[in-house]
């Protein structure tokens, strides 16, 4: 890469093993998610719905990350997330491969923007176990149909505190930063593991009767198996969103073999927990404790231990979202960072400190997730991160597409396949990822509102192409 003022290298000491990696994979997966699902799942499906919910899911980010993994050995040299491979299924240099990586790159940034401050609301909403003026309704200002309630006010500025501190921990290193979030992982794995042991005491089998069953939905229509499943696809694959983690920071990992370990073994860790804890939770909380639960896991604990229990399972969980939040924000700044330099985003996204740092896409990020957080001030915490939620894994779908069918085009053209070996594997695994990753697109944008909002997010982009453009044709 040509020297650019601001812009230093990365030194060895500053790269992520496998087990750093993994700790990424799992901490940025088991975030936000294990906390606030089981609620929304819960909302759209019976209990047999839920689960085949997750076992389908499972299997479908299980192609989706062998084909991240197959994809960072054998294109090293793309690293930054799968929205990069957008450019490469057209003709180098051309309109059409700027483009789609501009828009790709953007779509991704934008989602990750979401999916850090889903996780910072949830900080939000386990600290009110703490803090009960978190959830007081108390109203402070009112100006037509808006109110101020003394609760959301505290929320937002919980969530702009975190949001900045964790900032200021990622500049001290990403080494650092990345340790930080092992420790908060391993609390995280610990935690859950302690929940699994303690639901299956508390657990009744009358609370998930009827295993199977219709669900009726918010707008009042009626969903059998078949359509519980397909309504809870999207927010499943919200829980699984972060898989790529290990694949964004590929450039700073030790190996690229790692990059595919620590993707896969980050993803079995995460389906085993959330499939275990989902069925607890059904298990431990009847149905209509269940919907209206703001923090689900605490209000299951505190059956089984008391007011004790759920404490302790807060303190875990606000140790392990701290962590999350430190690996998602390093994850968002990285991603226009790694697509500048790919002459995908505006240079001045490659500027960093001596430490090897985006500095200027990591204050950018959290400014825009700033204006993110203005969410809380309106909504409860729990809706804010429907809110949020839906728009992050919109946003992520797209890539994942992308690259299973980058996957494909590697496959069919044969390239880096010179002798064959695994072609015809690689072939099957890409074309069950594609199927997945359209599949949810379509489930995900079945409301017109939900997919003209994604389109809205996408076309913003637009309003920066152009110097993209410009740029690129210097460049030629």
């Amino acid at each position: 890469m040509p020297y650019i003022e601001g812009v230093t290298a990365v030194t060895d000491t500053r790269k992520l093993g496998f087990w750093i990696l993994t700790a990424l994979v799992v901490g940025n997966m088991v975030g936000s998610g294990i906390f606030m699902l089981p609620r929304t799942l819960s909302e759209v499906a019976s209990p047999a719905g839920v689960l085949l919910a997750w076992t389908l899911t499972g299997f479908g980010v299980l192609m989706v990350a062998l084909v991240f993994g197959n994809l960072a050995i054998r294109k090293p040299n793309l690293t930054g997330g799968p929205q990069i491979y957008a450019k490469e299924l057209f003709s180098e240099g051309s309109t059409a491969s700027t483009l789609s990586g501009f828009m790709a790159s953007w779509g991704y940034w934008i989602g990750n923007l979401a999916g850090n401050i889903a996780i910072i609301t949830t900080f939000a909403s386990y600290l009110s176990t703490f803090f009960p003026i978190l959830t007081d309704e108390t109203v402070l200002y009112t100006s037509g149909t808006f109110s101020l309630r003394l609760g959301n006010l505290s929320t937002f500025v919980v969530c702009t505190l975190l949001l900045w501190a964790t900032h200021f921990i990622i500049l001290q290193g990403i080494e650092g930063a990345g340790k930080i979030n092992f420790v908060a992982t391993a609390a995280k794995v610990l935690g859950f593991v302690l929940f699994i042991v303690a639901g299956l005491f508390a657990f009744q089998k009358a609370y998930i009767i009827p295993f199977i069953s219709t669900k009726e939905v918010t707008n009042g229509q009626t969903l059998g198996l078949l359509g519980q499943i397909n309504s809870a696809a999207l927010t499943t694959l919200w829980a699984f969103v972060g898989v790529e983690s290990a694949m964004v920071f590929a450039s700073r990992a030790k190996k690229q073999l790692d990059v595919k370990r620590a993707t896969i073994l980050g993803l079995l860790i995460a389906l085993g927990i959330y499939i275990g804890i989902s069925i607890l939770v059904m298990g431990m909380l009847p149905q209509d404790v269940l919907v209206q639960s703001e923090k689900p896991l605490i209000d299951a604990i505190e059956t089984v231990l008391g007011s004790i229990g759920g404490k302790i399972l807060a303190a875990i969980g606000l140790i392990s979202l701290i962590g999350s939040t430190i690996g998602w924000i390093m994850l968002s700044a990285e991603i226009p960072y790694q697509a500048a330099k790919q002459g995908l985003f505006l240079p001045i996204f490659l500027k960093e400190n001596q430490k090897g740092l985006p500095t200027f896409s990591l204050v950018v990020t959290n400014i825009l997730g700033q204006f993110f957080i203005f969410s809380t001030i309106s909504n409860s915490i729990s809706a804010a991160f429907d809110f949020i939620i839906y728009i992050a894994t919109l946003s992520y779908l797209v890539p994942y597409f992308i690259a299973s069918v980058f996957q494909l085009k590697l496959v069919w053209t044969k390239e880096t396949y010179s002798n064959g070996e695994w072609r015809m594997a690689d072939g099957i695994i890409a074309i069950l990822a594609t199927i997945y990753s359209l599949w949810v697109i379509i489930a995900g944008t079945s409301d017109l509102k939900t997919f003209l909002f994604g389109v809205l997010l996408l076309a913003s982009g637009i309003i920066f192409y152009g110097k993209i453009r410009t740029q690129h044709k210097q460049q030629v």
